[in-house]
């Protein structure tokens, strides 16, 4: 078995940093898919997901000398990567963008088609939701962090978080309900924690990596 394949990220992110080109490699592909996931639901944009996702791997390449061990590597990581889909949306939002409908073409697999169909929607929803707001909700939800995990990603207050949270699964159900389209949601204000996304705590195999 190769060397790293049993190391901490913190063992791992301090040979990269002194270095080690392999150890930096074995992070991203260690990571690439938390990365995606959390750019893929802030952002719902499939192209502007990817652009971000693939700027956040660069910016860990080219800053891995300052991560300095205080707080783990993954916390680093999922604040690079949130910043980096919210610099996108950022982006995106300053310049015009046209309309485009696409055509949805399903099978008859009712399983399947239900899944495209609240895809879409959900991801519609998501879109215009406050970026304060989608962050907070996508770490929770989406990516599994607890409150203070959240709270050290953003560099905000614990109780800022669950406003957030709060506010953000609110926003989405009231969203969902005004497009018919929350008979199979529980809503946001029933429990502080409910959730609308489903929770996708990270692991390979298990993270939204649909493009």
């Amino acid at each position: 078995m190769p060397r790293g394949d049993f190391d901490s990220d913190e063992q791992i992110a301090a040979r990269a940093a002194s270095g080690d080109r392999r150890a930096l490699e074995v992070l991203l592909e260690r990571h690439s898919d938390r990365v995606v996931a959390i750019c893929r639901r802030v952002l719902t944009n499939p192209d502007d997901a990817r652009d971000a996702a693939q700027e956040a791997l660069i910016l860990v390449a080219r800053n891995i000398g300052r991560f300095d061990g205080r707080a783990r590597f993954t916390t680093w990581l999922h604040r690079v990567a949130t910043n980096a889909a919210l610099d996108e949306v950022r982006r995106r939002n300053r310049r015009p963008r046209p309309v485009e409908t696409l055509p949805i073409v399903l099978d008859d697999t009712p399983s399947l088609s239900a899944g495209v169909v609240d895809r879409i929607v959900i991801d519609d929803a998501m879109a215009v939701i406050p970026e304060e707001f989608r962050a907070a909700v996508v770490l929770r939800d989406v990516m599994g962090l607890d409150y203070a995990e959240i709270a050290e990603v953003l560099e905000i207050p614990p109780g800022t978080v669950r406003s957030r949270i709060a506010r953000g699964r609110a926003a989405l159900a009231d969203r969902l309900r005004s497009t018919g389209s929350d008979d199979d949601h529980t809503s946001a204000e029933e429990s502080d924690e409910s959730t609308i996304l489903g929770n996708q705590t990270p692991g390979a195999d298990r993270l939204d990596r649909t493009p």
